[in-house]
C-alpha cells in the first residue's frame, strides 16, 4: 500500500470524501438534528478553514515548503504558532470541515466521511510524513513529538 503514501494531497482528499458524503446523504437513515445545530456548524467549519489557513501561514513565516508531497523539502521543522497546539493543524482543519459538513447533510451515512479522512491520511500522509521528518530532524522531531500531539 505504500503506492498511495504521500500521493494524494490531503485537500484533494478531503473535497473528495466530502463529494462522496454528498452522495450517501441521499441514503437513509436520516438523522434528525435540529436546524439551529446544522447552522451552528458553519461556525465549526470557519473554525476549521481558520485553524488550516493558521498552519499554512506558520509554514509561509517559517518559509518552508508546504507541499504535503514532499516533506523531504522542509527546510526546517516548524514548532511556532498552532504547531505549538498541534502537529497536524492543516489536516485538523480539515477534519472540522468534515465534520461540520457531515452534521449540515444530517445523514448517518455521511458520518462516515470523517472517519476515512482520518483512518487515510494517518495512514497515507502523517505516517510517512513522520518518517521523513523524523530522518531528517532526528532528535529535534522526537523531542516535538513528545511535546504536541499528532491532531490535537
Amino acid at each position: 500500500m505504500q503506492a498511495l503514501e504521500l500521493k494524494i494531497p490531503p485537500p484533494l482528499v478531503a473535497a473528495l470524501i466530502a463529494g462522496v458524503m454528498w452522495v450517501l446523504s441521499k441514503l437513509p437513515p436520516a438523522l434528525v438534528i435540529p436546524n439551529f445545530i446544522r447552522t451552528a456548524t458553519a461556525l465549526v467549519a470557519l473554525g476549521g478553514a481558520a485553524l488550516t489557513i493558521a498552519g499554512v501561514m506558520s509554514f509561509r513565516q517559517a518559509q518552508t515548503t508546504m507541499n504535503p508531497m514532499k516533506p523531504q523539502q522542509a527546510a526546517l521543522l516548524v514548532r511556532s504558532g498552532v504547531y505549538r497546539l498541534s502537529r497536524n493543524p492543516m489536516y485538523l482543519g480539515l477534519l472540522l470541515v468534515l465534520l461540520a459538513w457531515a452534521t449540515f447533510l444530517s445523514m448517518a451515512w455521511a458520518l462516515l466521511g470523517p472517519v476515512i479522512f482520518v483512518l487515510y491520511i494517518n495512514r497515507f500522509q502523517i505516517a510517512p510524513e513522520e518518517r521523513v521528518l523524523s530522518a531528517k530532524f532526528g532528535a529535534s522531531y522526537a523531542e516535538y513529538k513528545t511535546q504536541v500531539r499528532q491532531w490535537l
